[in-house]
Parts: structure tokens; sequence; C-alpha cells
């Protein structure tokens, strides 16, 4: 597959969105009052995260994209819609007053993570029902679906847009949340990584259990396949009858944050573009071995992939 072919994919993101905001400074001394390190800010940063970084990663690679969301009408929203419109992306953005929008805020010192606060309420019932009326559409405008569940309340009608999006003949992706995977039933894919399939199906002692463990999850629910990201393992593609595995790529690993938002971005970017599943794994295998050598939720344009 050629990357220009990228431009005429068409990708529908909906999802919980959040500001990832970075303190970046030094560390050179502990508190006198606990001990803990004292970090002297000399940066800030903000950044789109969460459903907003899986629409990021997918309009780098020159796709399409629209994303559907909930924020606050607040500074961190208002940062966060302002960010957006840089983006080369679609943004429905629908905002309530009495939600207080998503911010991660993470310290960075000596390029390590130190400390993430996380500042969230969940959307209202009113606000949502008008999402999911835009979703259906925004529906026909779109060749692939991809569902970015961060557990904000966000997708409280996933299954519904799931039933909607599979009736409209679109795939859906959706990176899941939490234990309750039966609200991803009848989705095309679920890309949940190692610790997330761990909590749903429990533990494994060998390949083949993980295996077994694996395609019962994706009969139960109805999938057409499941991708296991597996960190240093790399990914496994669990389809009817096969289990097809990409080593890891990454040759230095400074954050994994936001790898998952890559990974599932570029799948349905390569779905989208024509790709069959395996394909697009591969690409997504790259994406996410060059993204987890970027300090904090980045992406991977078009040229790195295919360079």
């Amino acid at each position: 597959m050629r990357s220009e072919e990228l431009k005429q994919a068409r990708v529908l993101v909906v999802g919980d969105v959040m500001l990832d905001r970075y303190w970046f400074g030094e560390v050179s001394r502990i508190s006198p009052e606990a001990p803990v390190p004292v970090v002297h800010v000399s940066k800030t940063e903000e950044r789109p995260g969460g459903a907003a970084n899986v629409a990021r990663n997918a309009a780098a690679l020159g796709a399409k994209v629209a994303l559907l969301s909930v924020a606050g009408t607040d500074e961190a929203g208002d940062n966060l819609a302002r960010l957006l419109t840089h983006e080369n992306i679609n943004v429905v953005l629908h905002r309530d007053a009495g939600l207080d929008t998503t911010i991660k805020l993470r310290v960075i010192g000596r390029q390590q993570q130190l400390l993430r606060i996380d500042f969230e309420t969940w959307p209202g019932h009113e606000v949502l029902q008008n999402k999911l009326a835009d979703f259906e559409r925004m529906l026909g405008d779109t060749d692939v679906v991809i569902l970015s569940d961060y557990g904000k309340g966000g997708l409280t009608h996933i299954a519904r847009m799931i039933e909607l999006a599979r009736a409209a003949g679109k795939p859906v992706l959706a990176d899941p949340k939490g234990e309750d995977y039966e609200r991803y039933r009848n989705a095309t894919l679920l890309t949940p990584n190692r610790g997330e399939f761990r909590q749903v199906a429990g533990g494994w002692k060998n390949e083949e259990e993980l295996t077994r463990k694996a395609q019962q999850l994706r009969t139960q629910l109805n999938l057409q396949a499941l991708l296991v990201t597996r960190s240093e393992e790399g990914m496994t593609l669990y389809r009817d009858g096969e289990a097809l595995t990409e080593p890891a790529l990454a040759r230095e690993v400074f954050d994994v944050s936001g790898a998952g938002d890559t990974v599932i971005a570029t799948l349905g970017v390569m779905l989208a573009s024509g790709a069959d599943l395996p394909e697009a794994m591969r690409m997504a295998n790259k994406a996410a071995g060059i993204v987890v050598g970027k300090l904090g939720t980045a992406v991977v344009s078009r040229e790195e992939l295919f360079g």
C-alpha cells in the first residue's frame, strides 16, 4: 500500500477526550518536608489526549478525521477545543456546564514521569443523548468507526453505537476499559493491552493458554478479531482459527503513554484505506515502535510510518 492511499480514508473517532498537561522541570534535591523530589518547573505544555489523541494520530497519517465527544464549559475545555482546531480534524464537541473537562497532569523530571494527577467528572445524560443523534448523522460519511473508551462516561451508549455502525456496514474498532467487555459485543475488533486482557480473562501460563482464552473471548463477544498488545512481546491478532504475532520494534522506549491511541488510530486508517487486518496490524506495530520513542502523547506522521 502506498502512503498516498491513506488520504482517502475516512475515520470517525468517538470517546472520552481529555487535556494532557505537562510540567517539565529539573530535579536537584529532595524536599525537607517529605521524602519526595522537588521539581523546579521550567516549561509547561498542553496536548489533546484520550480520544482526541486517537483523532490526532489518524489525522497525522493523512486521513479525513471526525471527532465526536463531550467536554466541560471550562478553561480546560476551551484549551482542548482550541488545540484541536489546529489538527485538521472535523470536531463535534458537546459542551456540558455540569462537567469538568478531564485533565491528566504529568510532572516530568529528567525525561521521566514523576507524578500524574487526574481531574474528572462524568457527563450528563442529556448531553450524551445529543451525542448519539450526532453519531447517527455522521455515520454516513465515514469508512471506519473507532470507539476510544477511557472509562470517563463518554461512551455510555456504546452498545447502541456498535449496533448502528454495524447496521450501516461500518467496521467498529474499540479500545476497551474495565472488566465488563459485554458492552463491546458485536464490535469488529477489540484492542486491549496485556494488562487489560488479563483483568478480564485471567492469567495464563503459556502461549497456548493465552490463545485459548483470547479465542474464547473473541467467540463469546462475537468479534471478528481480537488484538492484544503485549508491550515488549509485540502484539498478537486472534481471528477465527489463527493467531498472528508481530514482534515489538521499539529500539528505545521513552514513554508508553498514548501508544494504544496510536495503535488503534493506525489500524483504523489502514482498514479504511483498504488494507487487510494482518497488514493493518503490521503498520500499527511499526507506528507503536516509533511513538514510544517520543515523550508524552505524540503522533506518528505518514512519512515516518512509510519511511
